[in-house]
């Protein structure tokens, strides 16, 4: 009974999360709203990120158009699992793309850069006649009053330079407008919130770190800010069935992140469940959006909440107690479903065959146990691994192990909960290519399979 993680095509959701105040409830992981992240507090950045008030200017940047901490530019597309976005291609960085829906966006902390050459100001906006006229009569000091909302001031053209802008969930348009004008990006915040009003597009401003540059007309800005190749972000997908050891391992190679510091989180921090001894089985599979300035609290803490959705979306605190296990133990069982693979079909009826053999007070006899035991990845498990002395062997010690073997998704929790009616006792993936798994009640029948799986792994 063999298993390893899930494809990574099966996953469906993406999770953008932010650092410190760029968590917010619009932002919390959830099955309905993939995008939710968890509230936290600042955490200190990692050697290279943007800060507040911190200096970049285009010398900074390599030829290549990537900055100075090595963080591309989203792509028009969703990158590959756990690969960085692309930067644009030459001749088009910064060219305004399609606007893709998003979230309400928040407080804008601007990242400015030292400053370039000033550029030349022209007025948009024009009064009727009509309108100029009883302004004029209403005297100077109307003109002054209301001239920055008729006619703001506004650049021409497509600017220059580069500037990182962040943007918090929660922002107006004013908000965004004015970081944006004291970063030197647009004239004024007048004509940043005046295209935009004219678009009708506030709603589609998402929070983010955004490659902007200095002296932009206002409606190029607000093309850039809706397009997905100015926001920098790194997605890492991890996908159903990852140990600890392999989450935290991609995590680091592919958000850049320390592994010291991701191994190094007080758990505390994390946000567990009450329940939970540790990360293992906690950290929940799926596409996370990952910025610069994000630490490995925020990581960790937002698959930890993205958990945190799925078991409330399936009930399980309230579920556990009819099938007479404790939340943990669900896990645990679930991670067994998840780690022996097979089709999403198969997990109730591997759950079964797992309830009837506690039943029967029977040794669960489970291959990926005793590979976790042994830090392995192998299909083919010997009567030498079975003896393995840890207290993950399921072959020597009855019942379900101490803890979670792996990370698993939400049909394996499900699963868990709700196993499928029979009377199997084993199964065995006798097909592993093909995801093709049996099941019995019979033991003969069982070492019929064992065997067929043998030689389709070449091993008789």
């Amino acid at each position: 009974m063999n298993g390893t993680p899930g494809d990574e095509d099966d996953l469906g959701d993406v999770i953008p999360f932010r650092s410190s105040e760029g968590r917010s409830s619009e932002g919390r992981a959830s099955e309905s709203s993939p995008g939710e992240g968890r509230p936290g507090e600042d955490q200190p950045g990692e050697a290279g990120e943007s800060r507040p008030g911190e200096v970049r200017s285009s010398d900074g940047r390599s030829s290549d158009g990537r900055s100075p901490d090595g963080w591309w530019p989203e792509s028009g597309s969703r990158a590959g699992a756990g690969e960085e976005a692309r930067p644009p291609a030459p001749g088009q960085a910064g060219e305004p793309g399609q606007p893709e829906p998003g979230q309400a966006a928040a407080d804008a902390e601007v990242i400015p850069l030292p400053g370039s050459r000033r550029r030349a100001v022209r007025k948009v906006g024009l009064l009727s006649a009509g309108l100029l006229a009883g302004v004029l009569a209403l005297g100077g000091g109307a003109i002054a009053v209301l001239k920055p909302y008729l006619s703001p001031d506004d650049f021409d053209g497509p600017g220059s330079g580069a500037v990182t802008v962040r943007i918090a969930p929660g922002s107006s348009a004013h908000a965004i407008g004015s970081a944006l004008a004291d970063a030197g990006v647009v004239a004024s915040a007048r004509s940043f919130v005046n295209v935009t009003e004219d678009r009708a597009v506030s709603d589609r401003l998402r929070p983010g770190h955004y490659r902007l540059r200095k002296g932009m007309a206002a409606g190029a800005a607000l093309d850039l800010l809706l397009s997905p190749a100015a926001r920098i972000v790194r997605r890492v997908t991890v996908p159903e069935g990852m140990r600890l050891t392999e989450v935290l391992d991609r995590l680091s190679k592919q958000a850049g992140l320390s592994l010291q510091a991701l191994k190094g989180v007080d758990k505390a921090l994390v946000g567990l469940p009450e329940y939970a001894d540790g990360l293992e089985g906690f950290l929940f599979p799926a596409t996370y959006e990952i910025e610069p300035g994000d630490t490995a609290v925020d990581v960790l803490a937002a698959m930890a909440e993205r958990f945190a959705a799925a078991a409330r979306h399936v009930g399980l605190e309230e579920q556990a107690p009819r099938v007479n296990l404790t939340p943990l133990q669900i896990v645990t069982l679930a991670s067994l479903i998840q780690a022996e693979g097979g089709t999403d079909a198969d997990y109730p009826k591997i759950s079964r065959v797992i309830y009837n053999r506690l039943a029967k007070d029977m040794p669960l006899e489970i291959d990926s146990t005793v590979l976790y035991a042994q830090n392995r990845r192998t299909l083919k498990v010997t009567e030498r691994d079975t003896k393995v002395n840890s207290p993950y062997n399921t072959y020597r010690h009855k019942g379900l192990p101490p803890g979670p073997i792996a990370n698993p998704g939400e049909k394996a929790l499900m699963a868990a909960l709700n196993p499928a009616e029979g009377d199997w006792r084993w199964f065995v993936t006798t097909d592993p290519a093909h995801r093709i798994t049996k099941f019995t009640s019979k033991e003969s029948e069982f070492v019929r399979y064992r065997e067929e799986l043998n030689k389709n792994l070449g091993a008789s």
